[in-house]
């Protein structure tokens, strides 16, 4: 099968490209509204992009009439966001997030989450969250559909215990995130292997808290 993305519609680009690029890392950003009301919405089209200067991705499509949804009118208005990682335990809070609400209601009160403030940026992280990185705009880019902001991290909250700070290693058997599979389908991380190999076998098992 061979398809031509010159001869289908954005729609059915977005279809396959959103199903077939799975699974994915979804970022809940929290911001500020210009009232001072805390967003928060999740995005599956995110992703790390390096770590020299340390930045992330997000890409926020535009509304049917071209309008800007809040959380890409709050970061071009302030500059500033958090991301952060969902684990299983908040999934369908987060889910919930992504509903509609006027840019007065907060999503975080709406769902349950709660508003933690941030070290170094105005908007607040999520308290329930694993991980949070604190991010300050670095480079804004925009196609016909879509507002891609690269964000500079700037500080990283995670939960007691997830991290070893004295070897850097991240306790991945206490980090299960989850991932999107395309529409409202999800995943877990916890069928995990490894492709290291002992005298030409797989190994059985790794540690995987030396990661």
């Amino acid at each position: 099968m061979e398809i031509d993305f010159d001869a289908i519609n954005e729609y059915q680009r977005y279809k396959l490209m959103a199903s077939l690029i799975v699974p994915r890392p979804i970022a809940l950003v929290t911001t500020l509204g210009e009232d001072g009301t805390a967003n928060a919405a999740p995005f599956s089209m995110f992703n790390m992009l390096g770590e020299e200067p340390p930045i992330v991705m997000i890409s926020v499509n535009r509304l049917a009439d071209g309008a800007l949804k809040d959380t890409a009118a709050n970061i071009v208005r302030s500059g500033e966001f958090v991301v952060h990682l969902c684990d299983e335990a908040m999934a369908e809070r987060m889910h919930r997030c992504g509903e509609r609400l006027p840019p007065d209601v907060s999503e975080l009160a709406h769902v349950g989450l709660t508003a933690a403030a941030s070290t170094q940026i105005a908007p607040p992280r999520i308290a329930e969250a694993p991980v949070a990185f604190e991010c300050r705009l670095w480079e804004t880019l925009e196609t016909d559909s879509r507002q891609i902001f690269i964000g500079r991290v700037l500080r990283l909250h995670a939960r007691d215990g997830l991290i070893d700070t004295e070897r850097w290693r991240v306790r991945l058997q206490d980090y299960f995130p989850v991932g999107r599979f395309g529409a409202s389908f999800y995943v877990t991380t916890r069928d995990r292997f490894s492709l290291e190999r002992d005298a030409g076998k797989p190994t059985a098992s790794t540690a995987i808290d030396e990661i």
